[in-house]
């Protein structure tokens, strides 16, 4: 098993290239399931663990599927499907594989999917897909673990979100490009991904309006032509990196980024005194002496990412003064909070709510990733800290994270990757 060791106290500089993002790769990925005839090419595609997963279900059902590392494409062709089950042992691996379930179902007129996996971040139900598509005339069954679904055909309905659910906007949106009719998808995701799967469905014949708003109206068609799409960058990846130079006392700048994605991100990271400067495709951070205290709470989009939570909370852990973090889209996103506490962190929480007493200095510390984002935010942490620090399970880190730590030594960090088994 993996381990990161890393040795803080040095200042990150330079420029890293965010990579295609993982949230908006792995949707359009599982559309390509919705093309008969034709091979699908998506570029941009980060080498993930995820991304493997995701090709693995594809290829479980009968996709032909080519990866070329080295242009980050993807050849898909679904023309042949042999298959309309995805598996346990591939769904617990990660939860976006539920998203098979839509295209199958807007295709085939049924599936059998496993109930997801995923990150340990607290319970994120699937229930509310399963009302969705039981609008949409499907019949649904529990059978050992698996929801097996049948429809003949789906047909347009309008589904109502209690809040906006990003996997259930597209696995509704993927069924419903196909089915018989008008669906509209009221309180919806609005985050750039969903706006990016629907630009890819649309190029390849698909009449989606409203992507990026509240409501998103899908007339359905009779068929797709190959998908043909380059995935947008990883806003996730671009805060990550900026957060590193500023809690390094550095200065980054992430090229290829899309700075209107990160609006919110970029103004918490100005209150708490770092210094952002944005262009139309790079945003730079940099921060001399100790952050400044803020207070954050998390929302979907167009708020504040749970994803970077853990992120801002390593930085609030060495502001000067007290910072407040809410958190009010997962109920276990504070597993960190006991890790960075070993590194010499000042934080009680009580209920949604974490308390950061900024410290002047953290100390190195061996610590566990609990999932993709908490590992991420102990790695910066960590890079900060005096001394030595070990990141136990950084497999969860390779989920969400090309080569983290080549990229982070590329800006002068003192990180290195080690095999424990050996």
């Amino acid at each position: 098993m993996d381990v990161f060791r890393i040795r803080g106290g040095h200042r990150l500089e330079g420029e890293v290239e965010v990579r295609g993002a993982k949230n908006s790769a792995l949707p359009i990925l599982i559309a390509s399931l919705l093309v008969e005839d034709g091979e699908s090419v998506i570029r941009n595609i980060p080498d993930l663990r995820d991304i493997y997963t995701c090709l693995r279900v594809l290829e479980h059902l009968g996709v032909e599927v080519d990866f070329k590392r080295e242009t980050s494409t993807v050849r898909l062709n679904a023309s042949r499907l042999r298959g309309f089950e995805a598996p346990y042992e591939l769904v617990q691996q990660m939860r976006a594989s539920f998203m098979v379930m839509g295209p199958l179902l807007g295709r085939l007129g049924r599936a059998k999917i496993s109930l997801p996996g995923g990150c340990a971040i607290g319970p994120r139900p699937v229930d509310l897909h399963r009302r969705a598509f039981e609008a949409m005339g499907t019949r649904i069954e529990d059978e050992g673990g698996y929801m097996v679904a049948e429809a003949t055909p789906l047909q347009g309905a309008k589904i109502y979100f209690d809040r906006p659910s990003h996997t259930g906007t597209e696995n509704i949106m993927m069924g419903a490009v196909m089915a018989r009719g008008m669906t509209t998808i009221l309180n919806a995701s609005c985050d750039p991904e969903v706006v990016d799967l629907a630009e890819a469905l649309n190029s390849a014949g698909a009449r989606i309006s409203g992507a990026g708003s509240t409501e998103i109206i899908i007339e359905g068609v009779a068929a797709l032509k190959p998908l043909d799409h380059t995935v947008m960058p990883d806003r996730l990846e671009t805060g990550t990196f900026l957060v590193a130079g500023a809690i390094t006392g550095g200065r980054v700048t992430v090229t290829g980024a899309r700075p209107d994605d990160l609006g919110l991100v970029l103004a918490k990271l100005a209150e708490m005194g770092v210094d952002v400067e944005v262009t139309a495709d790079t945003v730079t951070a940099s921060l001399s002496g100790r952050p400044e205290a803020g207070t954050v709470v998390t929302y979907p989009y167009p708020g504040f990412p749970t994803d970077l939570q853990a992120s801002l909370m390593a930085l609030a852990s060495l502001a000067d003064g007290t910072s407040v973090i809410r958190e009010t889209v997962f109920e276990d996103r504070f597993l960190h909070v006991a890790e960075l506490v070993r590194l010499g962190a000042e934080i009680s929480t009580v209920g949604d709510e974490a308390t950061v007493i900024g410290v002047e200095s953290l100390s190195g510390a061996s610590v566990m990733a609990s999932d993709i984002r908490a590992g991420t935010g102990l790695v910066l942490a960590c890079l900060a800290a005096r001394g030595e620090s070990v990141v136990n399970r950084v497999y969860h880190i390779d989920r969400g994270h090309e080569r983290l730590e080549e990229r982070l030594s590329l800006l002068g960090a003192d990180i290195v990757r080690e095999d424990t088994d050996k």
